[in-house]
């Protein structure tokens, strides 16, 4: 693909707002599906140009089934704020476009295993030679080493492999998948902080750096708490970092209710609450392990006094003083007064999709809040304008 392609939208977005601390800094995203898109995403929030470069076949989350028609309900919400361009990496011309891009670039983020970046000519040590200030960031499924490092790594394999299914299923179950990709949205958050970091030690040493992330190190980074093993302790320990007890969803006359009521406060709240005093009062009931051993007990009548009223009415009724949340569907939080108070949900103007409403603003800064999000770009939208300028650059040196 030449400087020159064609392109059907010639102009680049012009981010309205406020600065954000990494504005600036430009961010190459040659990664797919969420980890490593979604990562760069929360960089663009942050002020960063990022430009997501795809292969003609496009990221393979555009393919993803989706209720809308015109685009993947997944791609668009992982790849906010992003130039798309689009290079064949095996076609000698692209890779020296991609090049181009690096040499002013700050950080780069592919998702590819270990043994492709050599073999298309982008491997830290051929790009550091490039760009020595460059932030490289590899996202893998097992890691750069070990005999599982050109393994490809997904979410709910991760998931499995870890141990998290395992404790999400009940006592002498089977396993249980956690839905809504954990794994791949936390290993974003790696990547984010991991490159924020190395950005800032380039500060003082002027040297760029590898960074690794592997969806391995999110599965088991999520279950600190749960990596400890303690010598003299056998293998088959009890692991399991859930109360027990009362904690937990309970029916009402409508609706479903989550409560957490651990604190002696908020035990004693919840049970003034429902009309259960004398549990307050109960020795037996005085800690989280007693009431986990008395569930039982307690449960049956905790239930039948909140079938008196709807989850909402207990939501409002509990207020401060006891931890709970009505089960609500995401599209709730569209309108939900405190999403809303907190700026979480922005308007975007997609060419093919149009008008729509979708999540931002992860983080809040003071003084450097970041301009306003822009949507997701269709395939290679951005190409040609994105190495028209980079030519034109390279021309003005």
């Amino acid at each position: 693909m030449s400087f020159d392609a064609p392109n059907d939208d010639a102009r680049l977005p012009v981010r309205s707002g406020p600065t954000g601390p990494l504005s600036g800094l430009r961010v190459l995203d040659l990664s797919a599906y969420i980890a490593g898109p979604y990562g760069c995403s929360l960089l663009a929030d942050q002020g960063a140009e990022v430009i997501k470069i795809e292969p003609p076949t496009g990221d393979n989350l555009r393919k993803y089934p989706s209720t809308l028609e015109a685009e993947s309900r997944a791609f668009i919400g992982v790849n906010r704020s992003k130039l798309g361009v689009v290079l064949d990496l095996k076609k000698a011309d692209d890779l020296a476009a991609l090049m181009a891009l690096v040499r002013t670039a700050d950080v780069l983020v592919h998702n590819f295993r270990p043994s492709v970046p050599p073999r298309l000519g982008i491997a830290y040590e051929q790009l550091k030679a490039v760009n020595p200030r460059l932030i490289y960031c590899s996202l893998t499924g097992y890691g750069e080493t070990g005999p599982l490092r050109e393994k490809a790594g997904y979410d709910q394999v991760l998931q499995t492999m870890t141990g998290m299914c395992a404790l999400q299923g009940k006592r002498g179950e089977p396993p249980e998948i956690i839905y809504g990709s954990v794994v791949d949205y936390y290993a974003a958050a790696l990547v984010a902080a991991g490159v924020a970091s190395a950005l800032y030690e380039r500060e003082k040493s002027g040297q760029g750096q590898f960074v690794g992330v592997s969806l391995l190190r999110s599965a088991l980074t999520m279950q600190s708490a749960r990596m400890v093993w303690a010598e003299g302790e056998p293998k088959d320990v009890g692991r399991d970092m859930r109360s027990g007890g009362i904690t937990g969803i309970h029916p009402t006359r409508e609706g479903h209710l989550y409560i957490s009521a651990n604190t002696p406060h908020f035990w004693r709240a919840l049970c003034d609450k429902v009309g259960l005093p004398e549990f307050a009062a109960d020795e037996r009931y005085d800690s989280v392990r007693k009431r986990a051993q008395h569930f039982a007990e307690i449960v049956p009548r905790l239930r039948e006094a909140l079938a008196a009223r709807t989850a909402l009415e207990w939501e409002e009724l509990f207020g401060e003083e006891v931890p709970c949340a009505a089960a609500r569907t995401v599209e709730d939080m569209f309108d939900n007064e405190q999403v809303l108070a907190e700026d979480m949900v922005a308007n975007f103007a997609h060419p093919t999709l149009g008008s729509y409403r979708g999540f931002t603003r992860p983080v809040q800064f003071g003084r450097t809040p970041g301009p306003e999000p822009f949507a997701a770009p269709t395939l290679g939208q951005h190409t040609g304008p994105v190495l028209a300028a980079r030519k034109a650059a390279d021309a003005a040196d």
